[in-house]
């Protein structure tokens, strides 16, 4: 967090000039954007924190509706083994290495069966990227073994599966374009790709926070790709490292354009936003100790969420925090922060739980509806894409309903 110091008269005037033109539906400039996020994270006051939540909680009503939805989804992390080292990362293993494993189609029908019994809809699947991962020489069969796997047995199942980082492994391990990769994916049964990967999409962080990744051109290429084939994705932030006000700005920017461009052709592209604030207690030693702290500062993922709201929310109406990494108490705060969307299941997690989070690995859909009604909104369960899978709980109505749903349809 930054400096709590007083901001000048100017600074705030300019503030509350960006909240205004945000309440009458303009789109804020990356200037605008950085005196709202600079202006919260350094007041001392709490009236410019209220009067920023209080504009979020407005949009969010007006571009997504009073309902907050969730899915019943499980995650699948079918091998921790990868050829890459981000600083940030206590998840993945060397093959050799103790807790490595790497999952076989039993055990991945057994977890996806025991998901379909407990009433999930959808099957989000990514891991680390293992060179030994083929079939008959090739990655992209593999991936396709595993595609095929699940929807041949369960074809209900909405698949939403591997990041950009793992079509840009699976072209590069192949000499495939990533249109063919996303292209036979897709054919296969892939529904959506989730928007994860991205990081910050400034390579100057990404060079420290994950030097071998992908840089930010090339996610933006592959997502970009991916909706002109039809395939939607999510999009996500990891926050609260290394990265500057100004970066966090840049990301949210990046993601802006590229949704504005999937727009004009006509696509659905970006479903949502998903703010990933950093957690660092088990995380590899010299990125936790620059930035110094283990668990995330809420305020700052609060604000970080209130300001996205204002500057995607015209554009991608649906976001969403990370009870794994805020716990549930902090993911139901950021429903009055801006976001209108509660997540997912999971069922189980691995990955953010291995860098010591201490939101848990699961959530039942009785406790997501709880902590919805403590707040005193109708809940709505959801599929990937943001279509009703049942009613408003309780008999509850909502006349914006349609919006929360569906994105695409415009506020009255």
């Amino acid at each position: 967090m930054m400096a709590s110091i007083a901001p000048s008269p100017a600074q705030l005037a300019a503030f509350d000039q960006a909240l205004e033109r945000a309440l009458s539906g303009a789109l804020l400039s990356p200037s605008e954007g950085l005196v709202l996020l600079e202006t919260a994270y350094q007041s001392k006051d709490s009236a410019p924190r209220d009067r920023l939540r209080s504009v979020a909680d407005q949009l969010r009503q007006r571009q997504a509706g009073e309902t907050v939805t969730y899915v019943i989804n499980r995650n699948i992390n079918f091998t921790n083994i990868c050829e890459q080292h981000c600083n940030f990362c206590a998840f993945r293993r060397d093959a050799d290495q103790a807790g490595a494993y790497w999952l076989d189609r039993a055990q991945i029908l057994e977890k996806a069966a025991d998901a379909v019994a407990r009433g999930a809809t959808e099957i989000c699947m990514q891991g680390g990227l293992n060179p030994e991962a083929k079939y008959q020489g090739r990655s992209l069969d593999y991936y396709l073994q595993l595609v095929r796997s699940i929807k041949d047995t369960f074809p209900q199942l909405h698949l939403h599966a591997f990041s950009p980082q793992e079509v840009q492994f699976i072209a590069r391990e192949d000499g495939l374009t990533f249109a063919a990769v996303i292209g036979a994916l897709r054919d296969a049964g892939v529904g959506s790709m989730p928007g994860t990967a991205a990081e910050v999409l400034v390579d100057s962080v990404r060079r420290i926070l994950c030097p071998e990744k992908i840089n930010s051109a090339t996610w933006l290429e592959i997502v970009e790709t991916a909706h002109r084939l039809g395939l939607p994705t999510t999009s996500t932030l990891l926050s609260g490292h290394i990265e500057t006000p100004a970066e966090q700005i840049a990301h949210l920017e990046h993601l802006r354009l590229l949704q504005q461009r999937s727009r004009d052709r006509g696509d659905r592209g970006i479903t949502e936003f998903i703010l990933l604030p950093f957690v660092g207690q088990d995380a590899p030693p010299t990125l936790r100790r620059r930035v110094g702290r283990d668990q995330p500062i809420l305020i700052d993922a609060l604000i970080l969420m209130a300001v996205a709201r204002l500057y995607l929310g015209p554009v991608i109406a649906n976001h969403q925090p990370s009870w794994v990494k805020l716990g549930l108490a902090g993911a139901t705060e950021a429903l009055r922060w801006g976001c209108n969307d509660l997540g997912g299941t999971l069922m189980e997690e691995h990955i953010t739980t291995m860098a010591g989070a201490t939101g848990g690995t699961c959530q039942s859909p009785e406790d997501l509806r709880g902590a919805i009604a403590a707040l005193g909104r109708p809940a709505r369960q959801r599929d990937t894409l943001y279509e009703a899978i049942d009613g408003p709980i309780n008999g509850a109505t909502d006349p914006a309903i349609d919006r929360a749903i569906d994105p695409s349809r415009s506020a009255a």
